[in-house]
């Protein structure tokens, strides 16, 4: 019994310890960005490299926030994203509601033909997106920056609700339709509120896709007031000169907020991911 209570412990040493190997070489880059940061321009290319700073600073925050137009690019990622989350998430709802509640012919083949548009990388469409909102007009405008990131992550969004949909027992809708509510009633009151957990996880992957998206914003945005983080923090960068710790400190205060947002918000993650893949 010993034995094999031996090799049970052995095993489950050998997992935790794989677990923290991975744990440390993924969040190390992250460790690396966070101590350069605090260096003075001295330490950051001494010679062998240092890990804790041996003087700490906040010049090169100092510099970001004062030299550079981050805050600038840090409201319109806030703006942009957030806009898109909102569109994305009435869309992908209504479509959703259409193809788990209503019957009409071709519903099972318009929902694989939705997610077979998702397979096609940004960089296929961004040009005709480019050339379409350039002959409406709205070139370099965040309604542009909206609808593309909208376009894009729809595909995904309504397949992902449509599962959270299936899960709602249409009884319920039913029922409230039967004591006298009409149907935008019955599903604002209660099919969303059931879906909610699921609505909260599509809408997470829909800000981090809009939240770190490259693309899109370098083609469809010219104008240095209307960028926003990715494209504005890869503008500080210089042929000539790097200064690596202003750009890792931009990366700081990049990554520090999403990462507490996803933080605050992983257990409805969870909750959703679970919700979607089993279905009532």
């Amino acid at each position: 019994m010993n034995r094999w209570r031996l090799r049970w412990l052995s095993a489950r040493g050998l997992l935790y310890g794989g677990a923290a190997l991975l744990a440390l070489l993924a969040a190390f880059p992250f460790f690396w960005m966070v101590s350069t940061s605090f260096k003075p321009p001295g330490e950051v290319f001494a010679q062998p490299p240092s890990f804790v700073p041996q003087a700490p600073t906040l010049e090169n925050f100092r510099r970001l926030f004062t030299a550079t137009n981050f805050l600038t690019y840090f409201r319109n990622s806030l703006v942009v994203s957030g806009l898109a989350v909102l569109l994305t998430m009435v869309v992908s709802a209504a479509g959703a509601y259409s193809l788990t509640r209503y019957r009409y012919p071709g519903r099972e083949t318009i929902a694989g033909l939705i997610l077979c548009t998702y397979m096609f990388a940004p960089i296929m469409v961004v040009i005709p997106f480019f050339i379409l909102v350039k002959k409406v007009g709205i070139e370099n405008t965040h309604v542009a920056l909206v609808l593309a990131f909208t376009s894009f992550c729809l595909p995904f969004t309504l397949w992902l609700m449509r599962a959270f949909f299936e899960t709602i027992p249409i009884e319920l809708e039913e029922a409230a339709l039967v004591d006298g509510a009409g149907r935008v009633r019955a599903v604002i009151y209660v099919v969303l509120p059931l879906a909610l957990p699921g609505i909260i996880a599509t809408s997470i992957f829909t800000f981090i896709l809009a939240w770190n998206d490259y693309i899109f914003t370098r083609i469809l945005i010219s104008s240095d007031e209307l960028k926003t983080l990715p494209v504005g923090v890869q503008d500080l960068f210089h042929s000539a000169l790097i200064d690596w710790g202003l750009i890792m400190a931009a990366g700081m205060m990049i990554t520090i907020p999403a990462l507490l947002f996803f933080v605050a918000v992983q257990r409805y993650l969870i909750r959703g991911w679970g919700a979607g893949a089993v279905k009532g």
